[in-house]
């Protein structure tokens, strides 16, 4: 069995985002990687957040039609459906590990698709909630 990594939505947000420099470079090849190897995983809610981020928070939007496109290729990845057992899951996460619900939610999710890596650049780098392990990849990358 090959190891599964959890990819939070700014790293596909900053991987699509050309505007944003040495952090698009970091983060395109690691999702290149992840792509290649099959071992990339996300859930609803990284769809979710990353259709109205690419949408409306990046340097040059894009279009329904192209989000579209981009969302039906990562639909070919292994996706976490977030169901009402995993919100009540994440509440729990939320009250133990003092985090938002949102990420608790994310960190749920990675949990569950037994991934032992979670790539964020919004939670703390090294930071390990039982099995899952956070990891920045785009740490002590200058943004230029």
């Amino acid at each position: 069995m090959s190891d599964k990594f959890f990819v939070d939505t700014n790293i596909f947000v900053y991987a699509h985002d050309h505007a944003a420099g040495n952090k698009h470079e970091r983060a395109r090849a690691l999702i290149d990687d992840l792509w290649n190897s099959g071992s990339g995983v996300l859930s609803t809610q990284v769809l979710q957040e990353l259709c109205i981020n690419l949408r409306r928070k990046t340097t040059n939007p894009l279009s329904l039609q192209e989000t579209r496109r981009l969302l039906q290729d990562y639909i070919s990845w292994e996706i976490v459906v977030n169901t009402a057992e995993s919100v009540i899951e994440a509440l729990a996460i939320e009250l133990r590990y003092k985090v938002s619900f949102w990420d608790a939610l994310i960190i749920q999710a990675a949990a569950v698709s037994g991934a032992t890596v979670l790539y964020s650049e919004d939670l703390r780098d090294g930071q390990t909630f039982g099995p899952v392990r956070v990891f920045n990849p785009l740490k002590d990358v200058d943004p230029k």
